[in-house]
């Protein structure tokens, strides 16, 4: 295996929506509103996301200290819970599903690098969670998964590829557990 070559870099291919300015301007309120303490309301945090274009259901939450990449990349459905210090980095495409949670310090990651290159590219895969999934404090979400609907992520875990539904995954990389059974 070669060394990456950082000078051969190139990621120009990329466009991550919206221009410049709008990217600027929501890189200073993710900065100010969602990725700080000075803003714990949810409400206007869904206003705020609606605007710069994300599609946000009724009664989500939205905890402090939340960072996301681009809101225009992102959907949320109704009642979901995003907790503190989550990081979306929607290069991608995000779906999170109704009634899901985004424990503490969970990332969904949807971009990645070739390692094989010495070019070292960039890849991007959208990330979906269906409806009643639930990612524990401190795990992550690579590109191109998906959480099926009512999977669990558990602590600490590294989701590579899909979760089945009503069932639970521990582990990094993130292995079948059990069944989970709901009464």
């Amino acid at each position: 295996m070669k060394a990456v070559n950082n000078d051969s870099f190139d990621n120009s291919w990329f466009n991550p929506g919206r221009g410049r300015f709008i990217q600027l301007i929501w890189y200073i309120v993710n900065a100010v509103v969602f990725n700080s303490y000075l803003f714990p309301f949810s409400y206007l945090k869904k206003i705020i996301l609606n605007l710069f274009g994300a599609r946000i259901g009724i009664g989500v939450v939205i905890k402090p200290k939340v960072s996301i990449k681009y809101p225009w990349k992102l959907s949320v459905g109704d009642y979901s819970w995003i907790g503190e210090n989550v990081w979306i980095d929607n290069l991608a495409s995000v779906s999170i599903g109704a009634t899901c949670c985004l424990s503490q310090g969970a990332m969904l990651l949807t971009g990645n690098h070739n390692y094989k290159k010495t070019t070292f590219d960039l890849m991007i895969g959208e990330i979906i969670l269906e409806n009643g999934v639930w990612i524990g404090s401190q795990s992550t979400v690579c590109p191109k998964v998906t959480c099926k609907s009512h999977s669990i992520l558990s602590v600490g875990s590294v989701a590579t590829s899909n979760l089945e539904p009503y069932s639970v995954y521990q582990g990094n990389p993130a292995v079948f557990i059990k069944l989970r059974v709901i009464e």
